[in-house]
């Protein structure tokens, strides 16, 4: 009895390692397939989003280029003499721009989306202190043309900030 119950082990134990080992590398198989699959998914998705991303920097990058006060005086002639009026016009069309382009921010990484806030809000902080000390429009125009010919423009640092990001998503 007990050299049956040894050969009966004789040929189980075999069995049974040889179906653990297969048990293990089966398993190990199948969770190598998965986060084959789990990564290849990430690089189709970056794959299809990668064009809306790039077209959203584009698009800020254009909104940056609009936004400048060199570009914008050109663009946004004042109506009169009244620099009130000049005034509220010329932020009057950074926020419409701004408006246009607010979804943008889904697309873009959080510096850049700052970076672009923080132009507008310093070009129109920039106009409203301008427009104190000018008497008419045309002094208002003048006096920023001549103060963003001195300093760098906000815009060109988002402008720097948004190429960076570009480079890293390329």
């Amino acid at each position: 009895m007990e050299s049956k119950i040894i050969e009966g082990l004789a040929f189980a134990l075999p069995a049974l390692v040889t179906g653990g080992v297969a048990y293990f590398m089966f398993s190990a198989f199948l969770e190598r397939d998965d986060k084959e699959k789990q990564f290849q998914a990430l690089v189709n998705k970056k794959r299809d989003s990668l064009p809306t991303k790039l077209q959203a920097y584009e698009r800020l990058l254009l909104f940056c280029e609009r936004l400048n006060p060199a570009k914008l005086l050109l663009r946004v002639n004042p109506i009169g003499d009244d620099v009130n009026s000049y005034t509220h016009l010329l932020i009057a069309n950074i926020e419409q721009e701004y408006e246009h382009n607010l979804v943008q921010q889904i697309y873009v990484h959080e510096n850049a989306w700052k970076a672009i806030i923080g132009s507008k809000l310093s070009i129109i902080n920039k106009i409203r202190t301008l427009a104190e000390t000018s008497e008419n429009a045309k002094e208002l125009r003048d006096n920023l043309l001549i103060d963003y010919s001195q300093i760098e423009s906000p815009t060109e640092t988002a402008i720097a900030i948004i190429k960076q990001e570009v480079k890293k998503l390329i």
